[in-house]
């Protein structure tokens, strides 16, 4: 289990993002150097959490529950097979290339450590938007996307550092409960019955997460 690379994206203006001034960071690219990581912040106010990477809207990207985003290699061949393009590293926005470990399949909760000394922890998948879908220009992008359910994960960062190509990945921590990233997903996204079973997830499971099942419990009941 190893990480592949670390991807960073500058703001560039384009005609399809919702940011503030219709700039976006999500063409990531890999650099060959080691990278800082650290907690930038509450939503809001912080960015991301990979230094020289930007994030432009701070409505919905970024902060310390989205501090991270990592895609493994493996789902980004198999799309682009699915697609027929080449997706280099860094295709889908993602901070973290890796390889050789399922991200969809980690736990909300779970850590890993990676190299000497970040810790980082599954907060969440990721939900497609407006921007990845005209970044990738392919036609009903968000929809194919949800679908196949496999998003990639946003990491808390636990224990801040450097990272770079190459370093080792390592599971410290698994929670025994069922909420992978890909169920999280299915959850919020096609399969609302499921979101009551997310609350097994405890406190790693996000405040704004919490509020959206509170409110479904309250109109449908458990």
């Amino acid at each position: 289990m190893e990480l592949l690379s670390v991807n960073l994206g500058r703001a560039k203006a384009v005609d399809y993002s919702d940011a503030q001034g219709g700039v976006t960071g999500i063409d990531k690219r890999p650099v060959n150097r080691p990278v800082r990581v650290f907690a930038p912040g509450p939503r809001g106010v912080g960015a991301s959490g990979v230094e020289g990477d930007d994030v432009c809207d701070l409505r919905h990207h970024g902060g310390d529950h989205q501090a991270v985003y990592a895609y493994a290699r493996e789902d980004l061949d198999a799309w682009s097979k699915e697609l027929g393009r080449e997706l280099p590293n860094g295709s889908f926005g993602e901070n973290l290339t890796t390889y050789g470990i399922d991200v969809n399949d980690a736990r909300i909760g779970e850590r890993w450590r990676i190299g000497r000394d970040v810790v980082l922890e599954v907060a969440s998948g990721r939900i497609p938007c407006r921007t990845f879908a005209a970044w990738l220009d392919q036609k009903g992008w968000v929809r194919r996307f949800t679908q196949a359910a496999v998003p990639g994960a946003y990491f808390r960062v636990i224990e801040p550092g450097e990272v770079k190509p190459g370093d080792a990945v390592e599971v410290l921590e698994r929670p025994d409960h069922e909420v992978s990233v890909a169920f999280w997903f299915r959850a919020f996204t096609t399969e609302r019955a499921l979101l009551p079973r997310t609350l097994a997830a405890g406190d790693a499971l996000e405040q704004e997460a919490h509020e959206t099942v509170r409110k479904y419990l309250a109109q449908h009941g458990s």
